[in-house]
């Protein structure tokens, strides 16, 4: 089975400790406030690089490191708050990889896209997939809650009373996060490789 170019990758080497998922979202602020321009840069990214992929077959390599840097800042707030909660270590304001951080993201610079699978893929070709991760990264009702964060928030609880983080729930989680950001590399042109209907690299 060939490797799929988006690699998420995710320690618990530094476990998190006690009650500080009670407070995370307080201390989420400064990086969800960084994150609201970024998104904004990463759409406009998208669009230019739509117009590249449709008339030259090429995702423009800087926007490329750039929007893959914002997908990677993305996945450490993600793994330190309430998409794993799996770290106590706060997660770096950079776009770049830092190997002292537990979490990382890497995505295959494509040499060439194809120029008609960008006219299709981001939504035609991605409604199986955003059915699927919709009924585990979707919203229920105003809280905000899913599936994700409900099985974070219960390891969390576990970790506070047994001191450890339940392995199952962390492939879980692990395995319900890289399905949403390998279809989220797929949607944003990053990558022709249509995401694999799996939780598991294995």
């Amino acid at each position: 089975m060939s490797k799929y170019p988006v690699d998420i990758k995710g320690d618990l080497s530094k476990p998190p400790h006690g009650a500080w998922f009670l407070i995370k979202w307080l201390l989420m602020i400064p990086h969800l406030f960084c994150l609201c321009f970024l998104s904004i840069a990463f759409i406009f990214v998208c669009i230019i690089a739509f117009f590249s992929i449709l008339f030259s077959g090429k995702y423009p390599e800087g926007l490329f490191k750039f929007n893959t840097g914002v997908l990677r800042w993305y996945w450490r707030v993600s793994f330190y708050s309430y998409g794993a909660l799996a770290t106590d270590k706060y997660p770096p304001f950079s776009l770049q990889p830092d190997k002292d951080f537990p979490a990382d993201i890497t995505i295959q610079y494509p040499k060439k896209l194809s120029n008609g699978l960008v006219l299709v893929k981001w939504w035609l070709l991605a409604i199986p997939h955003y059915c699927v991760i919709g009924a585990f990264s979707g919203s229920w009702g105003r809280g905000g809650l899913n599936l994700i964060s409900v099985l974070s928030v219960f390891a969390a609880i576990v970790v506070l009373f047994k001191d450890k983080y339940p392995t199952d729930f962390f492939k879980l989680v692990m395995g319900f996060n890289r399905w949403v950001f390998r279809v989220g590399a797929y949607v944003s042109l990053m990558t022709d490789e249509y995401p694999p209907f799996r939780l598991w690299d294995d």
